[in-house]
């Protein structure tokens, strides 16, 4: 049975800023210290090449492919671990509440025959690394905005 591990915040911006901070993949390496570095266009079935850093972990590589992505809404991207005994599908998306707000929704869903297990061992430090995104997003996101804004 699948294991879903999530995490959601509020960001006082507008979609397009968040959007413009998670489709800029290169731009990561700015704000995001779960994915301190990254590689890779939002392209359906593009390779990204990125380390991911795990609190209390050590640093590694992953490279996941794009399954699905939408303009102001999702990127859908699915892992292969351990020769597919862990497989797991990770999204990053944003809900729009209005005109200055959104939810942002960071999870990742972990399968295959190994996929629940990896999930319960890892599951503190896969959720203080989303805790970190995501506080690190919504930093970054309502800073560009009150800039913009002047």
């Amino acid at each position: 049975m699948a294991v879903k591990l999530e995490r959601r915040i509020g960001i006082q911006a507008p979609d397009e800023i968040v959007w413009e901070l998670l489709s800029d993949v290169p731009g990561w390496a700015t704000w995001n210290p779960l994915y301190p570095r990254a590689e890779g266009e939002v392209r359906i079935g593009h390779r990204w090449d990125l380390d991911l850093a795990l609190p209390g972990q050590t640093l590694r590589t992953i490279k996941p492919v794009i399954l699905d992505w939408a303009p102001y809404d999702h990127i859908h991207w699915r892992l292969d671990m351990m020769r597919g005994w862990v497989r797991t599908v990770r999204f990053l998306e944003i809900e729009k509440m209005g005109e200055e707000n959104v939810i942002f929704n960071n999870g990742e869903i972990f399968d295959g025959w190994l996929g629940p297990s990896a999930a319960r061992r890892l599951r503190r430090p896969i959720l203080d690394g989303f805790e970190a995104l995501n506080e690190a997003l919504k930093a970054r996101a309502e800073a560009l905005w009150a800039e913009r804004k002047g």
